[in-house]
């Protein structure tokens, strides 16, 4: 499959030097293109190009404008930013850097010049988003670590507090995981939990969803603006689609696993409300603690316990 292409808004009031360089790196990047500061703006915080060529002298918003702009928004901030500018004197430059440009390109530019410059930025955003990917993902699953879902789980969690808004978490563990590796070998047991890590996220139809490996033989999944029917419906379709893996050992025959599920679903209280986030993840474990207690192979929620969830 080929690779998707980096992406680069270029912004300038003339046709004809959006034309130039569009010309000079069509062929290696994907373009967005736009004529004015306001617009750069926009288009910046709806698409996140990889990289911003950004003309200064420009009507209504400068280039110096439209740079401190971009770098006070969350999402743009991080959008590296190359100013290509007639504009040569050393006060500009430095203002220019000093605002958090990464680089000058003079007019009249040079084809290679371009080129080269872009190239140098572009496998440094590259190299900056591998290592971010590395961080966050389990190496084993490919989903994402505990470390990466805690902190997603910690701004759904404020996010569903401020809107009160219903927040359901998931607790999956996999059955009798540790005799399936003991009669099958920890290879045979690694396939297990990268199937069942691709159940996981296969089950997931929403962008908002997210699931992770919490460590060992446990996943993790938090499904935003979703009350306890909904998130029974997700734990239920995860778990009958783990029943039905067939898992292909070297010999040829297969093998099966099955998964418990504890839920919790709630609307957050406002901040200081007692009930907190650990208590929210500790409930959910207690969910999947006792479908484990009553069975396997089963989703409980928290509510289903006769006890009432931690004050």
């Amino acid at each position: 499959m080929e690779q998707e292409k980096n992406s680069i808004l270029i912004v300038d009031d003339s046709s004809l030097n959006i034309i130039a360089l569009t010309n000079i790196l069509q062929k290696d990047y994907k373009f967005y293109v736009e004529k004015d500061g306001a617009a750069c703006v926009a288009t910046a915080q709806k698409h996140v190009p990889d990289l911003i060529l950004l003309d200064i002298l420009m009507p209504g918003l400068d280039g110096f404008e439209v740079i401190q702009a971009l770098k006070k928004n969350s999402v743009t901030k991080d959008i590296p930013v190359i100013f290509v500018t007639g504009l040569d004197s050393n006060q500009d430059e430095e203002r220019g850097f000093m605002l958090g440009a990464v680089d000058y390109i003079n007019k009249p530019f040079s084809p290679s010049v371009v080129k080269l410059r872009v190239k140098n930025q572009i496998q440094i955003v590259n190299q900056i988003r591998m290592i971010h990917n590395i961080s966050i993902t389990d190496e084993l699953t490919g989903i994402g670590n505990r470390r990466f879902f805690y902190a997603q789980l910690e701004q759904e969690w404020s996010h569903a507090s401020r809107h009160q808004a219903y927040l359901s978490f998931m607790m999956i563990d996999i059955d009798k995981f540790k005799a399936y590796n003991d009669n099958y070998g920890h290879m045979q047991g690694d396939n297990a939990l990268r199937a069942v890590a691709q159940a996981i996220k296969d089950c997931l139809t929403r962008g908002t969803d997210i699931c992770a490996r919490w460590g060992g033989e446990e996943f993790a999944v938090v499904l935003p603006h979703t009350n306890i029917t909904g998130a029974r419906e997700v734990a239920e379709r995860v778990r009958t689609h783990v029943e039905a893996l067939s898992l292909p050992m070297d010999n040829g025959t297969l093998t099966r696993v099955t998964i418990s599920v504890g839920i919790n679903a709630l609307i957050p209280p406002h901040e200081g409300g007692g009930y907190n986030l650990n208590n929210f993840v500790s409930d959910a474990d207690r969910a999947l603690y006792h479908a484990k207690a009553t069975g396997r192979n089963r989703a409980c929620a928290i509510s289903d316990l006769q006890e009432e969830p931690t004050p």
